[in-house]
């Protein structure tokens, strides 16, 4: 236990920085409130804290930290509201199975009604139903009651985020207690829980899929993102069967994508399309068959199909599953492995797959015109291991999150349920979870709005962080979309900030990008700089124009 040496008095953020140093953490992002002044004390002593201006964005800093270094993201919030705040960001941590602990303070525990949240005594700051909130966005959640118990529920709740499928965790902690709790009256742990081990999937199911790979001659695996972890194995089993690599936003990178076999997040297009329907096994790992990448359900798969995924009640959810597998990724694919001694895949089968894998790039890096030029100069100013985070914009969903080369998945960073404006706090979590190389957050005007306070936290922090915020005064996507339909043009044309004079403001450097030739000696220049930027480009410069993006939401028609 850490020594406690003067007159200073040892608290419960103590016992967190115990916790958490246990685990390896270093790095907690978070806003100070009287609620959790404690926790935060201690953090700040001892180990490094990144001062957020919103709970959402402490949250999203969190899950950023996470994805980036595979460790435990950990994020301090206020109660109440200031738990309410952080909603948003729980949600996406939980439908991303983000590692994120999320500590929120609570009021005295004297005043908790024992029968929340029927009874309210009306204490500043109280919410009753704040653990029915904090159950509902996390995968598990708990509130401290004895401060002799802190260590224990800590470590109950690291546990349960480390356990497989991983999700994020919230403790409300009411302030008393945190200012009563201290390492040396824990009640003894006479061991920390460990993680539950996966499931192992069924031997005879697993030969039952191994029979179809042996025999199949034009196989395609599908990775989602449970296929996290087994890239290794996923790879070697691609080369075995020469099977093409079809990937979900969130697989991208579990196998690097400028390998030949990876064809990647196009699987809608009329090429895959046609490769998926003449393909005669298909393995899915770890995916969802999400809407968007399945074109709502209605993209045609091979009848066999072989998924693999640790939770059993997603086996055969959206297609029916001719063999399920329920166990971890990396274990499951070595025990398929272990039993292929011989593939029958047709000899052209690999070179037709790399041959699509080109073709699907090629089309779309002509449809997007100018962006193309930026998409480049992104990826050969960026070393292999600097994260891209992506907001929710027009040049994310329509090339970022399919043309731009990801080399490994802790690279690959994007909201994946969606939410617009998250991309710059999960770019400063990211930026400090591997500080010596830049992290690129690529956004658009109307999305960075959302939280421009964390240009200050940016700022402040002086994290390697590149903003490229593309600029089309507004919301694109949903232009595009009214437009498409016949909508009337509501709420999409926004008043936009001066992002020169915002950055002069936070003495960030600034650089303003119009017409093409420009990008790459920006981005070279950023990097070189090594602290926080800031590139505008400007999308009615963009030469040649790029083709429109409209999203893949379904407008249903009334019927004649």
């Amino acid at each position: 236990m850490t020594e406690h040496t003067g007159n200073r008095r040892s608290t419960g953020g103590d016992v967190l920085v115990e916790v958490l140093r246990r685990h390896g953490v270093t790095t907690v992002f978070g806003v100070i409130s009287i609620h959790n002044l404690p926790l935060v004390e201690a953090v700040d002593r001892e180990l490094e804290f990144v001062e957020m201006r919103h709970e959402a964005a402490a949250v999203n800093a969190a899950d950023g930290f996470a994805r980036a270094s595979g460790g435990l993201g950990v994020a301090l919030t206020s109660t109440g509201t200031g738990a309410g705040n952080a909603a948003g960001s729980m949600v996406e941590a939980l439908t991303a199975g983000s590692r994120v602990l999320h500590i929120t303070g609570q009021i005295e525990s004297e005043f908790l009604a024992p029968d929340r949240p029927a009874a309210s005594r009306g204490v500043i700051h109280e919410f009753p139903a704040q653990p029915r909130m904090l159950d509902a966005i996390s995968a598990y959640s708990t509130t401290i009651t004895e401060a002799k118990d802190v260590e224990a529920e800590l470590e109950t709740a690291i546990a349960r985020i480390l356990a497989a499928p991983s999700g994020p965790a919230s403790v409300e902690w009411p302030t008393d207690l945190q200012y009563l709790a201290s390492p040396d009256a824990q009640r003894p742990v006479p061991s920390a829980p460990a993680p539950a081990a996966p499931p192992v999937p069924d031997a005879d199911a697993v030969a039952r899929a191994a029979d179809l790979l042996r025999n199949a001659r034009r196989p395609l695996l599908w990775l989602g993102g449970g296929a996290a972890g087994a890239g290794g194995e996923v790879a070697e089993l691609a080369r075995q069967l020469g099977a093409g690599i079809i990937t979900s936003n969130s697989g991208r990178g579990v196998v690097a994508e400028d390998t030949p076999l990876v064809i990647g997040n196009f699987a809608t297009t009329p090429a895959v399309r046609a490769l998926l329907g003449d393909a005669d096994v298909l393995l899915a790992v770890g995916t969802h068959f999400r809407s968007n990448e399945t074109a709502s359900y209605s993209l045609s798969l091979p009848e066999n199909i072989i998924q693999i995924d640790v939770e059993p009640t997603t086996v055969g959810r959206v297609y029916p599953a001719a063999v399920g597998l329920v166990g971890d990724a990396a274990q499951t694919i070595a025990s398929l492995l272990a039993q292929l001694d011989v593939a029958a895949t047709a000899d052209e089968w690999p070179r037709r797959v790399t041959a699509v894998r080109e073709e699907v790039r090629a089309d779309l890096t002509t449809y997007i015109g100018g962006y193309a030029e930026i998409c480049t100069a992104i990826r050969d100013a960026l070393p292999r291991g600097s994260v891209i985070a992506r907001d929710v914009t027009i040049p994310s969903s329509q090339w970022g999150n399919r043309l731009l080369p990801i080399y490994e998945r802790g690279t690959n960073i994007f909201p994946l349920g969606g939410g617009i404006g998250q991309g710059l706090a999960m770019g400063i979590g990211a930026a400090h979870a591997r500080p010596d190389i830049p992290t690129l957050v690529l956004a658009g005007d109307g999305g960075l709005a959302v939280h421009l306070g964390e240009l200050a936290s940016l700022a402040g922090s002086g994290a390697p962080v590149i903003v490229l915020v593309v600029n089309d005064g507004g919301y694109g996507v949903l232009r595009n979309m009214q437009q498409k339909n016949g909508f009337r043009r509501s709420g999409v044309d926004l008043h936009t900030p001066r992002f020169d004079l915002l950055a002069a403001s936070m003495d960030i450097p600034y650089r303003l990008v119009r017409g093409p030739g420009v990008i790459a000696e920006a981005l070279e220049a950023a990097v070189a700089h090594g602290g926080p930027s800031f590139i505008e480009v400007d999308v009615e410069a963009i030469d040649p124009a790029p083709g429109p993006f409209v999203p893949p939401v379904h407008v249903p028609v009334e019927a004649h």
